[in-house]
């Protein structure tokens, strides 16, 4: 008897899978011939045509042109149409949210950036429990802040709401999927509301969803960074705060609560032992390694110049300075800053045994190699396990990239289904 639709190995179902390699390969290596196509997934001649005149039907790829000094229909080169779908995704930090929106290609096709009030350091106690849900018929500032933000990432793009398929929010913290309310980031004012996943859900046309913002650097670096390739990894991520996010048989691991990585809790020695961590929104590693101790640190050590401002951009420029010219205190730097991150990670790696670890966040990146080179020395003298450590390769906007990835990875199953 022969198999349904959806059965594998189905003429309809290799035909669907044929196309989603095809539109695959378009996607990684841009325009190319139906020869080219053929080659690479291995289809004839007749084949690779038949699947392109299907994808081409389907609206889902466009000729863009033909090969140089190449004649006839066999020199034509095939895209996908970028204008297929568009995703977009929002960084929300306490001082800004970050909007993107972009193409099924990935490329961005619209940035905005949004400051929000009620700043507070990532150190300033606020109760997650304070916040009240917002008022019944009347929408909540954060839930204007949201829509206001996409709503000028789209018009930046030029495209309407109804457009974008599906948006991805990055936060720090995480959103515990028991609750649904945001658990390890006080320091995000009015994101903490029992009701707030519901009244953005109400607020938004197309599906949501949401992560963790170290989370999604580590999706960004698994699918264009340091990462690629690799299934067991950690990112530590060290930036306005201290955390990490755990990848294990290429999968991220979010913990029972949604507080896997969330390093800057844990005691550590050569650090005071903090307590009601989720109060002061601090601990150990992050009083030990986190930005705000690198001015401390500097000035202790007789370095000059120490910047101020902004935690995360004073430490920075400290260690884009050290790493200039890494001598004298400036050494000394990067030396005891990297014994300082090597005492927290250890802990990590004897426990997970990763095949890498990946740093990222401009307190980390800005060390560049030679923090690395000290770090790694340092890890292996503290850890059995000695995995690779490696600079984090997408350097510009990592939480909004990883966004974009992840909505871009579900949308593209969704659109590029050509089984139904």
């Amino acid at each position: 008897m022969a198999g349904s639709a959806g059965t594998p190995g189905t003429p309809r179902v290799l035909r669907a899978m044929n196309d989603r390699a095809a539109l695959d390969l378009l996607l990684e290596h841009g325009p190319l011939s139906r020869t080219r196509i053929g080659k690479l997934t291995g289809l004839s001649k007749p084949t690779a045509s038949q699947l392109l005149a299907r994808l081409e039907a389907a609206g889902l790829v466009r000729v863009t042109g033909t090969s140089e000094g190449r004649p006839g229909p066999g020199a034509q080169l095939y895209a996908v149409d970028p204008a297929v779908a568009h995703v977009a995704a929002l960084d929300v930090t306490p001082g800004r949210i970050l909007a993107a929106v972009s193409d099924i290609t990935g490329k961005t096709v619209g940035l905005h950036e949004l400051p929000t009030p009620g700043r507070r350091t990532p150190r300033s106690p606020a109760p997650e429990d304070s916040a009240a849900p917002g008022r019944s018929g009347r929408s909540s500032p954060v839930v204007r802040q949201v829509t206001d933000a996409l709503d000028g990432a789209v018009k930046a793009a030029g495209l309407p709401l109804s457009a974008v398929h599906r948006v991805v929010i990055g936060t720090p913290g995480a959103f515990d999927p028991n609750t649904g309310r945001l658990r390890y980031a006080s320091h995000l004012p009015g994101w903490h509301s029992p009701t707030l996943l519901d009244e953005l859900a109400a607020a938004l046309p197309m599906p949501v969803e949401y992560e963790n913002d170290v989370n999604l650097v580590a999706l960004a670096e698994q699918r264009l960074g340091a990462a690629k390739g690799h299934d067991d990894f950690v990112l530590l991520w060290n930036q306005d705060g201290l955390g990490a996010a755990l990848v294990l048989g290429g999968r991220l691991h979010r913990g029972w609560t949604g507080g896997a990585g969330e390093v800057g809790f844990l005691p550590v020695p050569g650090a005071p032992l903090v307590r009601q961590v989720t109060r002061v929104n601090s601990g150990g590693y992050q009083e030990l390694a986190g930005s705000q101790a690198l001015p401390r640190l500097a000035r202790e050590l007789g370095i000059e110049d120490v910047p101020t401002g902004p935690h995360a951009e004073a430490a920075a420029a400290l260690l884009g300075r050290a790493a200039d010219h890494p001598t004298g205190p400036h050494r000394a730097l990067l030396t005891t800053y990297a014994t300082r991150l090597a005492t927290g990670l250890a802990a990590l790696v004897s426990v997970l045994d990763p095949e890498l670890v990946v740093l990222s966040g401009t307190s980390l990146t800005a060390g560049g190699e030679p923090l690395r080179t000290l770090l790694q020395a340092e890890l292996e003298e503290l850890a059995a396990s000695r995995p690779r450590l490696a600079l984090g390769g997408v350097p510009e906007h990592p939480v909004l990239r990883g966004a974009l990835e992840s909505a871009l990875a579900t949308t593209r199953d969704e659109v590029f289904d050509t089984s139904r």
